[in-house]
């Protein structure tokens, strides 16, 4: 499948806008070097530094509004490129006149300032574009934070609003250009006004889904490690959507036992209709070692999903950086999948460190999209297995090997899968070498204890028909509880944010105290005995059984 490449390309833009910004201070530089800057030389410096200055701090404005209608998001690459540009040309003008209008005389400039009008909003602006200036290179955006960032930053609309004014002051007769500024800037700030008073829809994350998927297929990847994939029962697409890194959880029945298994979704959401998840059989692994050995195509499975809040969608950066240890490569290749069916066009650097050759999962497919896709940069690693020919590099992943594999490596995106130890030495290293902590992202599942010989299953009391009364108490909310429906997503539906993970009462992200009344929980994996005795329930998967007040 073919995709279409951009007219051009981020790096391209920033280039070619620097070059343009560039032009006007060359060229007057030309003008002043022959001479041909008119009868009053300075004046005319001084009045085309600012106005340039205030057309490039007005097209960085326009940079938002102009990619939200056009949709060419690579017009965003090149806005600070403009700011910073603004901001040289506004020095400049304040230089001009500082230098050559008042001869370097610090006593006298300030006397203008104070005494004349239009100056107290031009230099004003310039005071404080210094600290939009100072924030407007990587490394001070990824230090301060999106947010705050874009925060700061709203700052722009009251620099160019004193610097029309400082306009609109000094030309006194003619007022049609600063005029003509006026009303796009003011424009472009109602634009602002009605983007944050009327924000487009958020995309809510997939719903929650729970049934039956079939085994289509089950292949060997290698000697420990399978793939299976499902799909729907009565064909068609899947009946949930999912983003790319997340999990499904598996309800099987092994000896008997009911035992809840998490895994994460291998396949792109890009295949609607299947999804896969690939299994190492590790060695006394419960739930690894059932599938292994007593699943068929055919077999109909119990499945809830999505699940997980580790994933990347494409649209969070322009890069991102994949590390994975053995299987932890399964939520990079659904990553990287995703990523090639669409042909993306960021940068995708994909680190793999396994114990043996024979290790390496998905090694023919993760060679053929290298092939395909230019951007897709890869780097397998080897750890052991010293007497097998390997011609990539061996040992456990370093920092020198980062930094040579990943130029200019500041900042994430960065996504972790594998074995612990691995997963907490590579947070270290990435936060030592300067990238935010909150920029690296880890998966790791967390599988309930084996049940014991004979243990007897727990019994989940019945939810009766009608509907029960569900508060909120910290937040004061009161709802109506339909049958089938958990606290988790009674707070859903009501705006109240309740943390949570797997959906599947694995994991413990939703403990919740119950106040009063009582729930059904069909799973109750991750209470402890002392959970239960401080009236913890799982939000998840508590239904209420009569009128119920809950700590959230």
């Amino acid at each position: 499948m073919s995709t279409s490449k951009p007219f051009v390309d981020g790096k391209f833009a920033k280039h070619f806008v620097i070059a343009c910004c560039l032009v006007p201070g060359l060229l007057l530089l030309w003008d002043a070097y022959q001479g041909q800057l008119g009868v009053n030389s300075v004046n005319y410096a001084i009045r085309t530094t600012g106005l340039v200055g205030l057309v490039f701090i007005t097209l960085a404005l326009a940079i938002t509004p102009l990619r939200r209608l056009t949709k060419w998001n690579v017009l965003i690459s090149v806005r600070r490129n403009f700011g910073v540009f603004g901001f040289f040309y506004i020095s400049l003008h304040f230089l001009i006149f500082f230098a050559l209008d008042r001869d370097l005389s610090v006593s006298s400039t300030l006397h203008e300032i104070v005494t004349r009008v239009y100056l107290w909003f031009g230099f004003g602006a310039l005071v404080l574009m210094i600290p939009l200036a100072i924030t407007s290179f990587d490394s001070m955006v990824s230090r301060l934070g999106g947010k705050r960032w874009k925060k700061l930053h709203r700052l722009t609309y009251v620099v160019a609003t004193a610097g029309v004014i400082h306009y609109y002051l000094l030309v006194k007769a003619d007022t049609t250009k600063p005029v003509a500024f006026a009303i796009v800037i003011g424009l472009m700030f109602g634009y602002r006004i009605i983007a944050l008073a009327f924000p487009p829809p958020v995309k809510k994350r997939p719903r929650f889904w729970s049934g039956e998927l079939r085994i289509a297929r089950i292949v060997d990847e290698t000697h420990d490690v399978k793939t299976f994939r499902f799909v729907s029962p009565t064909g068609g697409p899947l009946p949930f959507e999912h983003i790319a890194g997340q999990y499904l959880n598996l309800k099987l029945t092994i000896d008997g036992n009911r035992v809840n298994r998490s895994y994460t979704i291998a396949s792109p959401p890009t295949r609607r209709e299947y999804c896969e998840i690939s299994v190492k059989h590790v060695q006394n692994g419960y739930g690894s070692k059932h599938l292994h050995e007593t699943w068929r195509e055919g077999h109909l499975i119990k499945v809830s999903a999505p699940a997980g809040k580790f994933y990347f969608a494409g649209d969070e950066a322009k890069r991102i950086v994949l590390i994975a240890g053995g299987i932890g490569i399964t939520p990079m290749m659904s990553v990287t999948r995703s990523l090639c069916d669409r042909g993306w066009r960021g940068d995708i650097y994909l680190m793999f460190s396994v114990k043996l050759v024979k290790d390496i999962v998905f090694r023919a497919e993760i060679a053929e999209l290298q092939a395909k896709h230019p951007n897709l940069k890869v780097l397998v690693t080897i750890t052991a297995d010293p007497d097998v020919a390997w011609d990539g590099e061996r040992g456990h992943i370093t920092r020198e090997m980062i930094e040579r594999f990943v130029p200019n490596l500041r900042r994430g995106p960065v996504m972790l899968c594998g074995p612990d130890p691995m997963m907490t030495a590579m947070r270290a290293l990435l936060v030592d070498m300067g990238i935010p902590d909150a920029d690296v992202h880890q998966e790791a599942f967390i599988s309930p204890p084996t049940p014991a010989q004979g243990a007897a299953a727990v019994e989940v009391e019945e939810v009766p028909e009608g509907v029960r009364n569900l508060r909120f108490a910290r937040a004061g909310k009161d709802v109506k509880l339909m049958n089938g429906l958990t606290v988790l997503e009674a707070a859903e539906d009501c705006g109240i944010d309740i943390p949570y993970e797997c959906r599947s009462g694995i994991c413990g992200q939703c403990k919740t105290r119950l106040l009063s009344g009582r729930v059904a929980m069909e799973v109750q994996d991750a209470l402890t005995p002392s959970d239960k005795a401080k009236g913890l329930i799982l939000a998840c998967q508590a239904r209420a059984v009569n009128d119920t007040i809950v700590d959230a």
